[in-house]
Formats: structure tokens, C-alpha cells, sequence
């Protein structure tokens, strides 16, 4: 082998790059720190060849040194700073079990052919995101896949997520954790005897997929494949991020950059240091990527053009919540999330996330059931905003069990019929549960594995579930690009959306009000029909108005949560000036011209 130095360059990247026969080094060293590459033999680990970095470094703390001759791709290496050896933070893969306190780097320098693959952009408006943990959703003996808790298993399920009508899937962090975030876990005197962080929340090698997903000895391969499956079918990938506080900016910038270029990933979840996204508005290269932050009133001083930024944050988890269980002085908050929207930044709405109860457990637990997490049920959320139907964790009493299902579809409908990305927690179509668990950060176990079992058991509630993504899809006025104005801007006799009780045209926000109706007029999405949604989350049956529709339309029946859900066929109801809905249900009702029967 030989080596020869080379110079650092201003715009060099760190990490290890191929040029010609030569492989590039670049890192980020502390000024006047004895630093070396080392190369082993992937096979053997032994150490083949230690080579230092210059002194001195040309632009900041970035040094280079480049070595001929290496056989690859039988040698991996990592980097010695003074005594400490380290794993080069731009590593492209890393070698060996997470859970091992050594790993090393690998090359990655096989080229991919992406043939014709292109990115959906699906407005934020039409998206329909589902999240998972690729791990936890195939993990399960019954999940009817080949590559169990893999990459490979998550494309087999990409027939399934098509037919229900997601187009849009959020990962939790596929990256590699942090070498030595294992072994910093078992110093914690609660987590001594505990499992990793199997979430992978946190620092970690933010270049590399994480090997433990991957069915093959190639998990760049299997990402890349699993993306271009995922694109031919219309679906877009967003990725979780979780950048601590500290991160250097340009790394941050160089991470989201090579997931984009080299994986073709449609957006990022950037969690961790909520300041972050400010520092991205403008940037060239994301200018058309999706960008999640927890809060991105910032983005409204954004340029006219492409949303690409949107907010995710638990203010409309807690408020339909709380009106789904029948809480009192919930309803304007309520009717402020269903119609939020923003022509700055998205919304990302949702009432179950990887954080919490499932939506199974939410109306099944009135307490938490984390024990199994080995911290003495201290962790995770103490209050959930849940309600157990009267009875705690499973039942076998159908007054019981039919409320829960009631509520499940409600919940459904409280999210799907808002303004916004609607964003389903894997497994909720088919009432998945953790028992009751809301924190399973630790445990690889049928506890977090998505139950397939339970998709057997309950097809109406998919078959529910996608009719209910399917209406929302068909009614655009369901998914507007701009936030309502609540007047009649076009001057059609009605405005785009307004409130009525058991008085048509007044909302009736009384503090111990739990029920309202919503009527859309379509003309606003350049539809013909009115839209009428009575929310009941009242214990008690309620009367709402229905206000007059223009001559020659009528209402019709389109969905009840109290009966089956939707209708095969909407069915025309008696006309009549208000109408009583039933207790903690949700119902649609369409206003067309009267069929000729």
C-alpha cells in the first residue's frame, strides 16, 4: 500500500470518499490533536495500517489524508484522535452488531443504478402519512412477510399500504445509533439490565442505515431498493431525525443533503433541537424537500412558492383527546384544529404517535402499563387523555368492546375530516395494542411488534379506515391548500365552512357543549356538493340545525359511526330542519341534487 497526503480543500466533505484508486479522508479534528486513520482487515480485525493526519489543516479543523492501494471491500477502518478511537461521524456503514462497543467503518463505493426513479411531491394537503418503526411493523410471526423486521419486509407491505390509500410514510430513525449508546445505557442504574433504545431516538451515525433492519449484508442496497419500490407505487418516504443539541449545522446540512441525493428521501422529521429549522428555510438543495419541525411559525416568513415546511406537535393530539372522551369546554378548541391550515407550512394531525398509548389502548386504558420497561412504571406520560370505556385494559363485554370500536372510528374521523396531513401510527386500522404500554422505547418483543393478528380479527375496522381515506380523497374540500375563512368570499349565497347547533348558522360554544355541526360548501374546492359533518362527542343523544340547501339539492346519508360507517350508496334522509344525531358518534351527510328515482 502506499500513501500519500493530500490537502484539505474548501469544499471538502467529511467522511471517506473514492478518487481514482485513492480513498479520501476527511475529518474534523481538534486543533494541534495527534490524529490517524487506522485500517484493519475486515475479516481478522487486524490493524494493517495506521496513517496521521497532516498537522495542519487548510480550512478550519478539516484535515484530509488520502491511501493508495487499498484492497476493498475487505477493509473497514476508524479514526484514532489522540488516544481515543472513534468512528468516522460521516460513515457511509458500519460493521458488526450495534450492540458491540467497537464497530467499525466500511467503504461504500458501489454505484446504484436508480433507472427512472422520481420523487411523487405530493402536496402536504393530499398526503395521507402512516408511521412505523420498520422493525416493530414486520417483526411479528404473523406479520405474512419473507424478511421479517427488515427493509426487504417493510417493501412486501407496500401492496397492503397502497390498497388502504396511503401515499406518504414516516420512519422512525433508521440511522445507526450512537457505537456507544448502548453501553452509556447500561450505566443508568434503572436500565442496567435492559435492552438498547430500540426506537433509535438520539446521536448516532447519521450517513449509515442501520444494519439490524437489513435482510442482506447490504442495507444501503435494501434502502435504495425499498425507496424505488416505494416511488413506482406513488408513496413518498419521510425520515425522523433526531439531532441533539450541539450538532454542527454544516453536518446537519451534509446529512439531510446525501439521504436526498444518494436515497432519493422525500423529507425529514427533524426532531431534537426544535431551532433547527429556521436555519434550513432557503436552502438550495432542500427547496423542494419536505421538512417537519414541532413548531415552524417560522416558516411564515417564507418566500410565496412550494410548502415545503410543516408542524408537528401534540396541540392537536391533546384537544381531540380530550373531545373524544366527552371532555366539556373542548369545542371552539376543537373547531380551531379540524379547520388549522396555513399557506406558509403544513399541519401534521394526529391523536396516536410512537409516543403514547395506540389508539386501541386510548380507549381501552384510563393508566399506563409500562412495567415490562424494567423503570418501575415511571416512564412515559402519566396523564394520556384517555378513557377506558368502563372497564380497564381487554373485555369481553359487548357494550364495551362496541363503544371502543365506536370510538376508534370516531377518532379516525376527528383526525381524516381535518385540514392538514392526517398521520395513522401503524397497526391503529386494526387496533393494535401494547397493553396498555406507552413508552416501549426498550422492548423487541410482541409487545412493540405491530400485531397482524389483529388484522385477521378486525377487517371491518381496515375496511373502515379506508373508505374513510378514500372519502377524504374524493372530497377535496376535505383537503384544502389554505386555511378557511368562515365568509362567502365568492359570493355563492354561503361561506366556505361555518358552525351550526341546534340553530343553524350559530355555533352554540357553550362550555358544556360537546357536539357541532360543520357544513362545507364544495364550490370552494370547484365542487358541486355541501358537506355537513355532526360531531356528537356528547354521552347523550343531540339535536343539531340543518341549515337550507339551494333549490333542487337535499341532504343524504353518507356515514354514521353509531351504525357501520359508510354507506355503499348514500341514502336521502327526510327533510326536516334539524335532526338528532346519536351519542359519541360521528356523521356525514352529503348535499346533492336530489336523484330521480
Amino acid at each position: 500500500m502506499r500513501q500519500n497526503f493530500g490537502q484539505t480543500d474548501y469544499g471538502c466533505i467529511p467522511g471517506a470518499t473514492r478518487e481514482g484508486d485513492q480513498m479520501r479522508f476527511t475529518a474534523d479534528i481538534p486543533y494541534g490533536a495527534d490524529a490517524a486513520v487506522q485500517i484493519y482487515e475486515k475479516k481478522s480485525g487486524k490493524l494493517l495500517l495506521e496513517q496521521k493526519f497532516p498537522a495542519d489543516a487548510k480550512y478550519g479543523n478539516l484535515r484530509t489524508v488520502t491511501v493508495s492501494g487499498l484492497p476493498l471491500p475487505d477493509v473497514v477502518y476508524d479514526y484514532r484522535i489522540q488516544d481515543e478511537t472513534v468512528c468516522d461521524p460521516y460513515a457511509k456503514i458500519l460493521t458488526g452488531d450495534e450492540t458491540q462497543p467497537k464497530r467499525r467503518c466500511a467503504f461504500s463505493t458501489a454505484q446504484y443504478d436508480w433507472g427512472s426513479d422520481a420523487f411523487p411531491r405530493i402536496p402536504y394537503e393530499r398526503a395521507i402519512m402512516y408511521h412505523l418503526h420498520v422493525r416493530n411493523f414486520t417483526r411479528h410471526p404473523k406479520s405474512m412477510v419473507r424478511h421479517k423486521g427488515t427493509f426487504l419486509g417493510l417493501q412486501e407491505k407496500v401492496p397492503y399500504l397502497k390498497n388502504l390509500g396511503i401515499n406518504q410514510v414516516k420512519l422512525m430513525p433508521i440511522y445507526e445509533p450512537a457505537p456507544d449508546a448502548h453501553e452509556k445505557e447500561k450505566e443508568h442504574p434503572l436500565l442496567a439490565n435492559q435492552r438498547p433504545n430500540c426506537w433509535g431516538y438520539g446521536a448516532g451515525s447519521y450517513f449509515a442505515p442501520r444494519r439490524l433492519f437489513a435482510a442482506t449484508d447490504d442495507p444501503i442496497k435494501e434502502v435504495k431498493d425499498m425507496v424505488r419500490v416505494f416511488h413506482q407505487n406513488g408513496i413518498e418516504l419521510i425520515m425522523e431525525l433526531f439531532f441533539e443539541t450541539g450538532t454542527p449545522i454544516r453536518m446537519i446540512l451534509d446529512c439531510l443533503t446525501y439521504w436526498v441525493s444518494e436515497y432519493h428521501i422525500d423529507g425529514f422529521h427533524i426532531m431534537g433541537n426544535g431551532e433547527l429549522g429556521r436555519y434550513l428555510m432557503g436552502d438550495p438543495v432542500l427547496a423542494q424537500t419536505k421538512l417537519i419541525v414541532d413548531n415552524a411559525s417560522f416558516a411564515a416568513d417564507a418566500p410565496e412558492g412550494l410548502r415545503t415546511f410543516a408542524e408537528a406537535n401534540d396541540g392537536f393530539l391533546m384537544d381531540m383527546r380530550r373531545i373524544l372522551k366527552g371532555d366539556e369546554g373542548m369545542l371552539e378548541s376543537f373547531a380551531w384544529r379540524v379547520r388549522r391550515n396555513s399557506g406558509k407550512f403544513a399541519m401534521i394531525n394526529y391523536i396516536t404517535n410512537h409516543d403514547g398509548f395506540t389508539l386501541n389502548d386510548l380507549v381501552s386504558y384510563d393508566q399506563k402499563h409500562n412495567e415490562e420497561n424494567g423503570e418501575q412504571n415511571r416512564d412515559g406520560a402519566n396523564y394520556n387523555f384517555s378513557w377506558n370505556c368502563g372497564q380497564e385494559g381487554p373485555s369481553r363485554k359487548k357494550t364495551v368492546t362496541a363503544l371502543r370500536k365506536k370510538q376508534m372510528k370516531n377518532a379516525f374521523l376527528l383526525m381524516l375530516l381535518s385540514q392538514g396531513t392526517p398521520m395513522i401510527l401503524a397497526g391503529d386500522e386494526f387496533g393494535n395494542s401494547q397493553n396498555g404500554n406507552n413508552n416501549p422505547y426498550c422492548l423487541d418483543n410482541e409487545v412493540s411488534w405491530v400485531d397482524w393478528n389483529a388484522c385477521r380479527r378486525h377487517p371491518d375496522m381496515v375496511e373502515f379506515v379506508k373508505q374513510a381515506i378514500a372519502f377524504r380523497k374524493k372530497h377535496r374540500v376535505l383537503s384544502m391548500a389554505e386555511e378557511f375563512l368562515l365568509t362567502d368570499y365568492k359570493s355563492c349565497g354561503y361561506p366556505d365552512l361555518s358552525y351550526h347547533s341546534s340553530r343553524a348558522w350559530y355555533g352554540g360554544f357553550e362550555y358544556n357543549s360537546r357536539q357541532l355541526g360543520m357544513m362545507y360548501c364544495a364550490s370552494y374546492a370547484g365542487e358541486e356538493e355541501f358537506l355537513y359533518v355532526a360531531y356528537n362527542l356528547h354521552p347523550q343523544e343531540q339535536e343539531l340545525a340543518l341549515p337550507k340547501l339551494p333549490a333542487g339539492m337535499t341532504w343524504y346519508l353518507a356515514a354514521d359511526t353509531s351504525q357501520n360507517g359508510f354507506l355503499e350508496e348514500p341514502q336521502k334522509i327526510e327533510e326536516s330542519r334539524t335532526r338528532f344525531f346519536p351519542a359519541r358518534s360521528v356523521t356525514i351527510l352529503l348535499g346533492k341534487k336530489e336523484s330521480k328515482e
